[in-house]
């Protein structure tokens, strides 16, 4: 019996009858069939005679059935049969990450979930000093039961004849499974796994929160010490599997239980972008059924090759829940006094008492009346006859010295935006070289920031109150539309973190590489934000960039 002669309906080893080709991997057959001893499904690996992945299957074949966690899927038997090597291995019915993804990226607490149960998989292998070697979209199956199971462990990596791997080449490619559920897009330079790959900005990939909004916070974070090279704000990095179960099981809990509903609110998100804070939620009163009702066939799948199905129901929005005044007694908002309770009355003799105060404080009132208009007439009629001008207040006064800026801070509210607009860059706004820039991300078909959001820029601290006269912002590139904004409440000790919490004191339109922006009158301010809201061609897309910004009194 040769590859070639084993097909759907062949009896394979005597016990193993064929029933359909499942995917073809460089020659090796995998095959869905049914053991006819035990009348169950099971996936059948075949390679064809003399190839020289025969021990390496072997091998593999070994170490796999060693792994005692039951989401790996068992290796059942490993023998040659006529010449054929085949390898049997456990059937479980589901999706593969491969095909949910397909139809879109999921919730955080899902992608979180699905990466820390496989995290923990991997832990457990780890432990004994052996790797999977081949995690990927199509090795990782959300049963129909919603439990996780990854396939070819170590099999798939000798079908593949790319060595057994290491335990941090493990954790890297959950890191790039991860940040494809976030996104949806596949951190490389090329496609892969159906997904197009994700964007890249000055050689460096974006982080999740940079292509998809609405991303958590510490799941952004995550993916970044995985993949970051190297991560982020000083962050350290994740290289291990145990490090990162730890990181995820923070993040979305330890519960193994899959999020069949979406956990994440509508309401939080809007607020933070981040399930970090929702400590307290409760389920809508009403549930509606999910967005496509028609029942759909059951799979079955034991190499992730499978029909694309959604991946979880998706639930209505939930809302934080909020801490209610304490019932008055009465039921209308006041304490109502026990009805034997004595109404105080006050005597003759005190009210007598009170009236003379009264007219005492009126008759002091009148003589101090009497004594300060008569010091003031004998001062203007004096000798020198000097007239003193009352002072008045007015604008402050304008000296065009440049102010002290002691920090900035990129500014990408959300939701439109995700939080993060090149923070690393922001510095170059005003070290006073013109050759450095700070740059928006690249906006597609609209100046108007591709009309995703209101603008974007960078606040400016002065350390303390202020007089601003002007602001000078040296720009690369044109036309430019921009605003000067400062805090709407002039007393704030800290920067706001909404635009409305901002008000607008000058506006350019169409500014060219020099925009000066000055209040209609002197404003004094700690904080100053620059909001660009039209950007420069760039290219295909619109971006815009700034190379110095100087305040002044």
């Amino acid at each position: 019996m040769s590859n070639q002669t084993v097909s759907p309906g062949a009896l394979l080893a005597g016990r193993y009858r064929i029933a359909e080709l499942l995917a073809e991997i460089d020659g090796a057959r995998v095959w869905r069939a049914v053991d006819e001893v035990l009348s169950r499904p099971v996936v059948v690996d075949v390679l064809p005679v003399g190839d020289p992945r025969t021990n390496l299957l072997f091998d593999a074949a070994r170490r796999a059935a060693a792994a005692a966690d039951p989401r790996f899927l068992r290796v059942l038997d490993c023998d040659m049969h006529d010449g054929v090597t085949y390898c049997v291995r456990e059937w479980a019915g589901g999706r593969p990450l491969e095909r949910m993804l397909a139809a879109g990226p999921l919730t955080g607490q899902q992608a979180g979930w699905l990466a820390r149960e496989v995290s923990e998989a991997l832990e457990n292998l780890h432990r004994t000093g052996h790797s999977h070697g081949s995690i990927s979209p199509s090795t990782v199956v959300v049963t129909d039961a919603g439990a996780i199971k990854v396939v070819g462990l170590a099999t798939e990596a000798a079908l593949r004849s790319t060595g057994p791997g290491t335990p941090e080449q493990d954790v890297r490619a959950l890191g790039e499974l991860l940040y494809a559920s976030l996104t949806g897009r596949w951190p490389s330079s090329g496609p892969a796994w159906g997904l197009q790959p994700a964007p890249v900005e000055h050689g460096r990939l974006l982080s999740p929160r940079q292509v998809r909004a609405g991303v958590p916070r510490s799941l952004d974070d995550i993916a970044d010490r995985l993949l970051g090279d190297p991560p982020r704000h000083h962050s350290a990095p994740i290289t291990s599997a145990a490090g990162l179960s730890a990181a995820l099981s923070g993040v979305v809990g330890s519960s193994h239980e899959p999020p069949s509903q979406m956990d994440e609110t509508v309401a939080v998100a809007r607020q933070n972008g981040s399930v970090d804070d929702a400590t307290q939620v409760v389920p809508p009163a009403y549930v509606p059924p999910a967005l496509d009702p028609t029942p759909t066939p059951d799979y079955q799948l034991g190499n992730g090759q499978t029909a694309a199905q959604p991946a979880y129901a998706t639930a209505a929005e939930t809302r934080p829940v909020r801490r209610q005044q304490p019932p008055s007694q009465n039921g209308h908002g006041r304490r109502k006094p026990p009805t034997d309770e004595p109404k105080p009355r006050g005597s003759w003799g005190g009210r007598i008492l009170i009236l003379l105060a009264i007219l005492a404080l009126l008759s002091v009132i009148g003589i101090a009346q009497f004594l300060v208009k008569g010091a003031i007439n004998n001062d203007q009629s004096g000798g020198s006859g000097d007239k003193t001008t009352p002072a008045t207040s007015g604008p402050p006064p304008v000296t065009n010295a440049k102010a002290t800026i002691v920090a900035a801070k990129d500014f990408d509210p959300e939701p439109d935006g995700n939080g993060f607009e090149h923070p690393d860059d922001v510095k170059n706004t005003y070290d006073g070289k013109a050759s450095t820039t700070w740059t928006t991300m690249s906006y597609k078909k609209r100046p108007d920031l591709g009309g995703t959001k209101k603008g974007v820029g960078i606040w400016y601290d002065l350390g303390q109150p202020t007089n601003v006269s002007q602001v000078t912002v040296t720009l690369v590139g044109d036309p430019t539309s921009l605003e000067l904004m400062v805090p709407a409440d002039p007393g704030a000790a800290s920067a706001p973190e909404t635009v409305d919490d901002w008000k607008s004191v000058a506006k350019l339109k169409d500014a060219g590489e020099s925009a000066v922006l000055k209040p209609a009158a002197p404003t004094q301010t700690r904080f100053v934000l620059v909001w660009l809201t039209s950007l420069p061609k760039d290219g295909s897309d619109y971006r815009g960039e700034i190379a110095e910004v100087a305040i002044q009194k």
